[in-house]
């Protein structure tokens, strides 16, 4: 039976003045129009473990794992066979980390990036087993490498920082709010991320999108982890920017967004800068036409940022963020799977291997907000259990696969 129909209420007249008001609001970003976001995102009070998984999250995992169901058995089994489990890791820090293009020359690259994940991935398993070696482990890494490192010098620099901070953020993040022994220096490591990482990353760059992407996730992860509420506004607001010029939508017009400080303000510009790509459609992104390895590393950090997001209480899958990652995710997802490739995409021809990243986004938007994503479902399906990217993805079948946290 249907219920009576509420009355209409009769409109009240908007004055100029409240409509002048209202836009100020907007401007200075203390109010938003229905079904957007303002970028001053930070929470009265920082919720931890909060970095890209929290504490539901992981005991929905740990709970499957205990109890052999899948995939999260093969998820954490796959985990603990890596050698970023091994609990006979000796960390490699150096005081400062070379990386050139392509890492070129590569002085500690490989080994902070690699060792930061194995912080991560030591953190996941004390979680998972509560066998405090590991959580030690953890901390013997991070301990190394704040004790030592300095800078992060040469052309690839602020990408080598992204890609180590992402790691390291939540790494920390983990043991310093679930392990329940002690962690002596853990305000050493703080100033590590503070003073080492943050001020390389936070303001973001003017190279391909997935650079600016993934700083904006490390920036984002250490601000929750230093608690630092004016850092986080600050990656927050260059991360919504980055995002609308990184994922095309048909209501963005003729032409993609742009980052302001890029001056892209030729068309020539633009299609110059996706790679040659001249027909833009939904869910086409910046780096579609270069290869999918890296189209793979933006999507993810937009994931992660999202996701981080949500759980610090504002949640951007109901925003252009979550349907632009809704269509980046379908899109590469479909020829990620080998559908034909029409000549006017990348001129017919792409370049595949998008990689473990799909498992966030498609459980925030499929599975907690209910939206079909066929083809990123059967790809997510397809390579589960996800493993890591050796850069800075990882275990994602594990903290996020199916799981309604």
């Amino acid at each position: 039976m249907q219920g009576t129909p509420a009355p209409r209420r009769r409109k009240s007249p908007c004055s100029a003045l409240t409509l002048t008001a209202a836009a100020a609001l907007l401007t200075t970003g203390l109010l938003s129009w229905p079904g957007t976001q303002r970028a001053q995102a930070a929470p009265a009070a920082f919720v931890h473990p909060g970095v890209t998984v929290s504490r539901a999250q992981l005991d929905f995992a740990r709970g499957k794992v205990l109890a052999g169901a899948q995939p999260w058995k093969a998820a954490y089994d796959q985990m603990m066979a890596s050698p970023y489990a091994s609990l006979n890791r000796t960390p490699k820090p150096r005081a400062v980390v070379e990386c050139g293009p392509y890492s070129n020359p590569n002085y500690g690259c490989t080994d902070e990036r690699e060792d930061a994940l194995a912080a991560y991935t030591d953190a996941l398993a004390w979680y998972v087993t509560r066998d405090e070696r590991y959580a030690r482990k953890a901390i013997e890494l991070m301990d190394a490498w704040s004790a030592t490192l300095t800078d992060h010098t040469n052309s690839n620099a602020p990408l080598q920082t992204a890609w180590a901070g992402a790691s390291w953020a939540k790494a920390a993040e983990l043991i310093k709010y679930t392990y329940t022994g002690t962690w002596a220096d853990a305000g050493r490591f703080a100033t590590l991320l503070r003073n080492v990482y943050l001020p390389k990353v936070v303001n973001g760059s003017n190279s391909n999108g997935n650079w600016e992407l993934t700083m904006m996730e490390a920036a984002v992860g250490i601000s929750v982890f230093l608690e630092d509420k004016a850092s986080y506004d600050s990656a927050m607001a260059r991360f919504r920017t980055r995002t609308a010029a990184y994922v095309y939508l048909s209501s963005d017009g003729d032409l993609p967004k742009t980052v302001p400080s890029q001056n892209l303000n030729t068309r020539d510009k633009i299609v110059s800068y996706w790679q040659g790509q001249s027909t833009f459609v939904t869910g086409l992104t910046q780096e579609t036409c270069r290869d999918f390895v890296h189209t793979g590393y933006g999507i993810s950090a937009i994931s992660h940022v999202a996701e981080t997001s949500r759980i610090q209480g504002q949640d951007l899958y109901g925003t252009d963020v979550g349907e632009r990652l809704r269509q980046a995710l379908g899109f590469q997802s479909k020829y990620e799977l080998g559908a034909a490739v029409p000549s006017w995409l990348c001129g017919g021809s792409v370049k595949r291997g998008l990689g473990p990243i799909t498992e966030v986004g498609y459980n925030a938007l499929h599975n907690r907000m209910g939206i079909a994503m066929t083809n990123t479902q059967t790809l997510t399906e397809q390579n589960r259990p996800a493993g890591t990217n050796n850069l800075f993805v990882a275990w994602e079948t594990l903290t996020d696969g199916d799981n309604p946290n």
